[in-house]
């Protein structure tokens, strides 16, 4: 959930730093106080278009920054910071955005730069805003399949693993085959150049790992003087009269004549020939390693040629001399498909046909386990829809591909299915698209139905109403009330709202207030006692000045909230 959002030279916004609890939180105020500024705040956070007009007048730049905790289980969340190599610890997120003056947007995921597309990955699992009159998921068509899928995710995730490996591999082999069915001109081209990269890797007579050995004998014959003036310096230093191995004899003798006398020293005796004899041994090989050094110009330059000859290739074909080898393969295979292009083609096709059939069954399984889920949605949403009086509205979930007898069904990265949500507001009407239906209050109540459903679907953290109850009153406004409240039973839920009952149900009550000070608007907020939101509660039922009326309804509405919540809970 939003834990905590700091808001600096945001608009009207000085500076504030608000904290959230779980469950109901609304904020109440005047019309211009900046309620609405608040959840534009939070929707730049969440990777929203920003705007320079955003930034207050005379700052250099507007900051937004949210701590949000997360539940273990938010496998979404986890899988994304994964994705972008972003740490998660002590189960929390930090999103943070800046706005210059000067049209910069600056973002980061738990004090990483990251882009603004990354940005709205994270913000997309951490936070929905849904108001009154911005187009949102939920209305996007293209979005309700993903909605469908989720609503039955444990057995429809299983089969669309399964489709979606065999459509990306019929996807891979229609590729292919268009490739070697392009036109005679471009196919012939294609062989030209693939002749002439054969022929000039295949002159070259690379071996495996020639380059590295190459450097490392140039290497060798480059400072030939350095190594065989080491070696013969390491053995004068040991071997001859008067040298370091005749010392190490005497030393060695000498514990020889007395290790009968001392159990210590027959010990160490056995020790001293041991490295007497092994670095005795060690100063025949550097000297006979030492003879077979010879140092050959020609050799050096016969090495550079050809490491000029492999460095011309690499630039070409690949970093390596095996990577030049593995694209030699390559061409060679390619070139193969193409002089033998009919055979080739004949196999792709019984292969597409066979991938595509499969595919199809795949698809069929997962149309079957969708339809299944559409009707258990259907009769869930009506459920919903009548607890919000709309008993009459009619909702089906439309799938718009039909199979046709005869024809090949087009298959795409969801199957066959395309899926679109229809609504009927009055009886005896058709179902219509559900963003060409209701607007205002009928709208209203039929997003919240959806998001009371989708809403621990999607395992969103924070669900945001802003005004989503304009043109609703009576009977209608306390249900939405009701909806509202069994939303946040589910995820955190922040809510603009201008209705009493919606604010009576607040699990927290935040006031927002607009004051000038030195010439210059300023927005306040500050979370209400249980009088003063009896008092908030009275002005928002009057309109106008508070009375002893509007406090005993006030008090009443409190109640009846209070009340609802324990029975529901």
């Amino acid at each position: 959930m939003l834990t905590e959002l700091s808001i600096q030279d945001f608009a009207i916004i000085d500076k504030i730093t608000i904290t959230f609890n779980e469950g109901l939180t609304v904020l109440t105020g005047e019309t211009g106080a900046g309620k609405s500024i608040i959840i534009d705040a939070v929707q730049l956070l969440a990777g929203g278009r920003g705007s320079v007009e955003y930034v207050r007048h005379g700052a250099k730049k507007a900051e937004m920054e949210g701590l949000f905790t997360l539940e273990a289980d938010n496998r979404q969340i986890y899988e994304t910071a994964d994705q972008y190599g972003i740490d998660l610890q002590d189960e929390m997120v930090v999103l943070h955005r800046t706005i210059t003056s000067g049209g910069k947007s600056i973002c980061r995921v738990n004090g990483k730069l990251v882009t603004l597309a990354i940005l709205k990955e994270f913000g997309k699992h951490l936070i929905d805003v849904h108001s009154q009159h911005e187009t949102q998921s939920l209305l996007n068509p293209d979005n309700h399949i993903q909605l469908l899928d989720l609503y039955d995710e444990k057995q429809i995730t299983e089969a669309k693993k399964a489709y979606t490996r065999l459509y990306e591999e019929l996807t891979a082999l229609r590729k292919r085959y268009s490739e070697l069915s392009e036109n005679e001109q471009e196919i012939s081209h294609r062989l030209d150049l693939l002749n002439f990269q054969q022929h000039e890797i295949e002159q070259a007579n690379l071996l495996p790992n020639e380059d590295d050995q190459l450097e490392e004998e140039r290497s060798q014959l480059a400072n030939f003087e350095h190594i065989y003036n080491g070696l013969q310096d390491a053995y004068s230093a040991i071997y001859g009269e008067q040298r370091g191995l005749e010392w190490l004899n005497i030393a060695n003798q000498a514990l020889q004549n007395s290790k009968e006398y001392d159990t210590f020293i027959s010990k160490k005796a056995e020790e001293m020939s041991n490295h007497y004899f092994l670095i005795e041994e060690l100063m025949y090989e550097l000297r006979n390693y030492a003879d077979t050094l010879e140092y050959d110009p020609g050799r050096l330059n016969d090495i550079e040629s050809r490491l000029n000859e492999i460095s011309r290739l690499k630039k070409k074909y690949g970093p390596t001399v095996n990577d030049i080898l593995e694209y030699l393969g390559k061409i060679e295979e390619e070139i193969e498909q193409i002089t033998d292009k009919d055979s080739h083609l004949s196999n792709l096709e019984t292969q597409i046909d066979d991938t595509y059939q499969d595919a199809y069954l795949e698809a069929k399984q997962l149309h079957d386990l969708r339809e299944k889920a559409a009707q258990a949605l259907t009769q869930n949403i009506h459920q919903e829809l009548k607890d919000l009086y709309l008993e009459k509205t009619s909702f089906s979930v439309l799938f718009n591909t039909k199979e046709k007898q005869g024809e090949r069904t087009k298959l795409h990265h969801n199957g066959f299915d395309d899926v679109q949500f229809q609504i009927a507001t009055n009886p005896g009407e058709p179902l219509k698209p559900l963003h060409k239906v209701a607007s205002g209050g009928e709208l209203s109540r039929i997003m919240l139905a959806l998001k009371e459903i989708f809403a621990r679907h999607q395992g969103i953290t924070s669900v945001i109403f802003d005004e989503v109850d304009t043109g609703v009153s009576g009977r209608v406004a306390q249900a939405i009330a009701e909806k509202i409240q069994q939303i946040s039973s589910q995820s955190q839920v922040l809510c603009i709202t201008h209705l009493p009952q919606v604010a009576a149900m607040a699990d927290t009550h935040k006031r927002i207030q607009k004051y000038a000070e030195n010439h210059r608007s300023s927005t306040i907020v500050a979370e209400l006692s249980k009088d003063e939101k009896i008092n908030e509660l009275g002005r928002m039922i009057t309109g106008t000045k508070l009375t002893d009326t509007a406090k005993s309804h006030a008090t009443e509405l409190l109640e009846l909230a209070c009340n609802y919540k324990k029975n529901s809970g």
